[in-house]
């Protein structure tokens, strides 16, 4: 457990914006409606299209760039992040350095084989060829040539800013065309945050989808016909803007928008923490492995309120105002939302309550929503399995807190001051912080002879 330092005085600044995430969700929102109301839009204007909602998965990728752009404009001209030193960019640099051809080039080299190694772990990768991941595949293999393509005047230009040209990219360059001065350190620092980017876009990518289709095409007058589905679309339309938000994290890792990954988690134990969570290796512990599985025998809250709607409504409430916080806890990054990384402090949203609202409310939910310890055998040997189980999922999630801590506690006195203010300060961080410190075993005392 990391030592309590005294509380600042007021909470660290956060360096994303409230508004960025709020633009963001606007841009989504937006594209939602008019996604909805095409077939309306078509008649009126008398369009020779298809008169029908735009749910499909094109329409999902122009609901990223809807969400991407608001963002985007929103940093750069009213928040000036690209001018921030966090960029690591110079803009007066431009004006007066040369051009050095010789780096940029062998930064492309680096650049270019680092894509060509992650489309072949790809292609080697079974699971990325069946099922969901199809499309992830087939968007990622459109978006190459023009990725190439963009990369070669984009490189050309963040170099003239670059106050340190020589950054992770170009070390493993210079392996590779054997030149001097390469750094293995430097080197690692760029393959921890390609394989964060690599691995978690083809997973978002490949859920936007689903989570997408479901809200446009949902039909209003179903839905508000019973309490429960108005609870589950309500459900589903914020588990898509939290997809939707974090895939244009992913994706959007640019030093302009000081949104670039500064450093990825260099702790195995968070690595393992995190991967177990998504897959393949999570359809082995809670999917078809079943090696944790808290969901047997187990119906669900709808089973258990059925046929009284009241509490439906109630109890959906509860489960919608957590999905809600899990929504908020996500665009609340902005453009700078993903796992394992470290890209800058968030302190405002729902982060100034605790440091960890997502984790929070994602395993809430699970109680209130399968509600482990009601099982449909009435076995009680049954609900003390799922209720087991769902804590080994609550403490994998804890120590994926604790290894995102000790990674950013590392990287940046600001979060170990906003650490500090949080443990002091935070309504839920503070309470479960005392508790905790009641609890944890208390450094053994030395006496020297005197």
């Amino acid at each position: 457990m990391t030592a309590i330092a005294p509380a600042p005085p007021t909470r660290p600044k956060s360096d994303v914006s409230s508004a960025v995430g709020l633009v963001g969700l606007a841009g989504l929102l937006g594209w939602v409606v008019f996604a909805r109301s095409f077939p309306d839009i078509a008649a009126a204007f008398d369009l020779a299209v298809p008169r029908e909602t735009l749910g499909g998965p094109n329409s999902a990728l122009v609901g990223l760039l809807a969400a991407a752009l608001p963002m985007a404009a929103w940093s750069v001209l009213v928040d000036k992040v690209h001018r921030r030193p966090s960029t690591g960019l110079d803009w007066s640099l431009v004006r007066s350095r040369k051009p050095d051809r010789g780096v940029t080039l062998v930064k492309l080299a680096g650049l270019w084989a680092t894509w060509a190694i992650i489309a072949c772990l790809y292609c080697l990768c079974r699971w990325y060829w069946d099922g969901q991941y199809v499309f992830s595949i087939q968007v990622l293999a459109y978006a190459a040539i023009p990725l190439v393509v963009l990369s070669l005047p984009y490189i050309f230009w963040i170099d003239r800013a670059l106050v340190k040209q020589r950054d992770h990219t170009w070390h493993f360059g210079a392996l590779l065309l054997m030149r001097p001065g390469w750094d293995a350190e430097e080197i690692k620092k760029h393959w921890r945050a390609w394989s964060i980017k690599a691995f978690f876009t083809a997973f978002m990518i490949s859920i936007i989808p689903f989570a997408f289709r479901t809200v446009v095409t949902a039909d209003i007058a179903e839905v508000t016909a019973r309490p429960e589905r108005v609870v589950l679309t309500a459900i589903e339309a914020m588990f898509m803007i939290d997809v939707m938000i974090g895939t244009v994290g992913y994706i959007v890792t640019m030093r302009p928008l000081d949104a670039h990954i500064r450093s990825g988690n260099p702790l195995l134990a968070g690595w393992a923490a995190a991967l177990i969570c998504y897959p393949p290796l999570v359809w082995g512990i809670l999917g078809d492995g079943r090696a944790i599985n808290y969901e047997q025998n187990a119906a669900g809250w709808l089973h258990w309120l059925a046929g009284h709607d009241t509490l439906i409504a109630v109890w959906g409430g509860v489960l919608v105002l957590l999905t809600g916080i899990y929504a908020w806890a996500t665009f609340a990054f902005g453009l700078r939302f993903s796992n394992l990384t470290y890209r800058g402090v968030l302190t405002n949203g729902p982060y100034r309550f605790t440091r960890h609202p997502a984790y929070l409310s994602k395993n809430l939910f699970w109680w209130c929503s399968v509600l482990p310890f009601l099982v449909t055998t009435g076995s009680p040997v049954e609900a003390i399995r799922n209720s087991f189980f769902l804590l080994v999922v609550n403490g994998i999630y804890f120590w994926r807190a604790k290894t995102e801590e000790a990674h950013l506690l590392a990287e940046d006195p600001k979060y170990r001051e906003y650490y500090a203010w949080m443990a002091h300060n935070g309504l839920i961080t503070a309470p479960l912080t005392k508790l905790w410190n009641r609890f944890r075993p208390r450094p053994a005392i030395s006496v020297e002879a005197t």
